[in-house]
């Protein structure tokens, strides 16, 4: 455990890959890395959102029994708390949940098989689950949609596969469960916080803000917040560390209001900098690539 000397505060986040309000906090985490630097550690405990559709019931939302009733009150409540949070949704062509693939499970089991191989890479993977799932409307339960994703982020498959099918990451993913159960972290996200010895568990998705204020309390003033500049080139430098961005990501990051977020994209834009991918009811921003890219470590060259 980390003492207090470090200077470091430890934000583990109990997630399901599928989690909407999960997904509505990666821009208050891409904030929080930006301005607290390599003050703030963020990981991740798997949680296990649905073990079986057709068994679980939300109540508040109508979701569980029927898998396609499920879906269409799924993507409903998704774009709902788009519209709260900002990250992109896509309803058309929505489906989580299938007769023959019931759970969320297999996305956490995933994210436990690609953390045995390399845990920046299985954080990569875990943003592309939540990617496919919420702006792209895939099916990510499936074992063909979670290998491609896996091969996209530059994970070995073989050794994935084998995780993912053969036991260890069910077991990694089962002790997950247990510590989900041991901090009482019963929704989705849940925050456990920690400090030296300090700790706190908060739930449910925070404003930075919020955890500002927390990080301050819990570290008795020792961690500061650093200012960044709202310039392009900090823009760049957030786009190039992450690689595919949301423009809510920029605009919180850097405190931007819709005017200044709109002229600072259609300036890179203007300057060929960046691209734009739409996505559901928002778009992604990454850098502009040459029409042949080839990448030497995948062996792959994209138009």
């Amino acid at each position: 455990m980390n003492t207090a000397t470090n200077k470091t505060i430890e934000i583990t986040e109990f997630t399901d890959p599928v989690c909407t309000w999960c997904w509505g906090s990666e821009p208050v985490l891409r904030k929080l890395e930006t301005r607290f630097g390599e003050q703030v550690k963020i990981s991740y405990i798997m949680g296990g959102l649905c073990e079986d559709i057709t068994t679980f019931y939300d109540s508040y939302n109508d979701i569980g029994g029927d898998p396609d009733r499920s879906n269409r009150n799924i993507v409903k409540h998704w774009v709902e708390a788009s519209e709260r949070h900002g990250m992109p949704v896509r309803s058309e062509g929505f489906k989580l949940f299938s007769r023959e693939h019931r759970s969320t499970y297999p996305q956490n089991i995933a994210y436990k098989a690609a953390q045995m191989q390399d845990q920046a890479l299985a954080n990569k993977f875990l943003r592309r689950i939540r990617e496919a799932s919420a702006a792209e409307a895939r099916q990510t339960n499936t074992t063909e949609v979670l290998l491609e994703l896996a091969s996209e982020v530059g994970l070995d498959i073989v050794r994935f596969l084998d995780d993912f099918t053969h036991g260890p990451a069910q077991e990694a993913f089962e002790r997950d469960l247990a510590t989900t159960v041991e901090y009482g972290a019963r929704g989705f996200p849940s925050f456990l916080l920690k400090y030296g010895e300090k700790e706190m568990l908060i739930r449910g998705y925070k404003r930075y803000e919020e955890f500002k204020a927390l990080i301050g309390h819990l570290t008795g003033g020792e961690i500061q917040e650093r200012q960044v500049s709202a310039d392009e080139e900090s823009i760049v430098a957030f786009i190039t560390r992450y690689g595919s961005v949301a423009p809510i990501e920029i605009q919180m990051t850097f405190d931007l209001t819709n005017d200044e977020l709109k002229t600072v994209v259609n300036s890179l834009l203007t300057k060929k900098m960046i691209q734009k991918r739409e996505a559901g009811n928002s778009y992604f921003i990454s850098l502009k690539v040459s029409s042949v890219a080839c990448d030497s470590a995948n062996g792959v060259c994209a138009i």
